[in-house]
């Protein structure tokens, strides 16, 4: 794919929208992983030593597939080794170590949602700390009207929810900070290597050091079928194939215009929690559906912003 198809906005529009349905897939995906190996909510070695294996197999995936596609093995410039490492560590060791932590004591609706703030933080910090792209009003006001869908989401009659707890739902957005600063690595470091290599070598990497480290810390997984090895490989696949879809178009589009589609990975992961987790009352009560509303509201001004 070269940069005229890339920067088209259809296409644009279209690959955005595949790699957030794919992501959105994983909220449910992840929980029914949980069951299917048998790990349960408080073991927290146990998550972070599934979460490696899945962005292990990740990464010789998408590597696999690159070589394939360009029929040449693909590694890495030596000066690239040290960006792969700092990008492992935020993108997929410390994003999804709150991840996967969060996601085993929240529902998958309420992460599905607070995981859409990473899109108002991806902008501020494009703008405010890589200086990518400047901020304007209205993009400033499509970040509070739709982190307020993640506000909402969170609230009871008496307020704030009483079981929003920070191994919960503090988790899940403690990974979209890490999220939207690896955004902006990405853009920097898409400059001077191709992104497929950045995404197969930083998920290995991750993959590795999250493996070891939840099996040191006596983590363990039970393989109970091949349905469960059929899920690892599909969480593996959307990282491979979403994460290297969206590194190129990072590559070639201002971070704003790509990220925003993000806001569309709370839509998939509510509607697929309730297909899947049976989540329907939190999905389409009127918190859920308001919260929704808000977080569609602020793609819409985001893009208004840059038009």
């Amino acid at each position: 794919m070269d940069k005229k198809y890339l920067t088209k906005t259809p296409v644009v529009c279209a690959l955005a929208l595949l790699c957030c349905m794919l992501w959105g897939s994983a909220f449910p995906c992840i929980k029914i992983g949980y069951r299917l190996f048998d790990i349960p909510s408080g073991s927290v070695s146990s998550q972070i030593l599934f979460a490696g294996i899945r962005f292990t197999l990740a990464g010789v995936l998408t590597i696999l597939f690159g070589s394939l596609l360009r029929k040449k093995l693909l590694i890495p410039k030596k000066s690239s080794v040290p960006m792969i490492i700092k990008l492992s560590l935020v993108q997929t060791v410390l994003q999804y170590v709150f991840f996967y932590i969060g996601l085993a004591n929240a529902s998958g609706v309420k992460s599905s949602i607070i995981e859409a703030s990473n899109v108002f933080l991806a902008i501020l910090i494009a703008a405010l700390v890589f200086r990518y792209e400047k901020l304007t009003w209205l993009k400033i006001l499509g970040c509070i009207v739709g982190f307020a869908g993640v506000v909402v989401i969170n609230m009871t009659g008496e307020g704030l929810d009483a079981g929003m707890k920070l191994s919960g739902e503090g988790a899940v957005f403690l990974s979209t900070v890490a999220y939207a600063f690896s955004s902006g690595m990405i853009k920097k470091y898409s400059e001077y290597e191709d992104p497929v290599i950045l995404s197969g070598y930083q998920f290995f990497a991750g993959g590795v050091v999250m493996a070891i480290g939840g099996a040191a810390f006596g983590g363990h997984i039970t393989v109970s079928g091949a349905p469960a090895v059929l899920l690892l490989i599909y969480l593996a696949l959307i990282s491979s194939v979403a994460y290297t879809l969206w590194g190129l178009l990072l590559k070639y589009n201002p971070v704003g215009k790509v990220t925003v589609f993000v806001f569309t990975n709370s839509i998939f992961g509510v509607l697929l929690s309730a297909l899947l987790l049976g989540e329907r009352n939190q999905a389409f009560g009127l918190r859920g559906i308001i919260a929704l509303v808000l977080v569609s509201a602020g793609i819409i001004i985001v893009n208004r912003s840059k038009s």
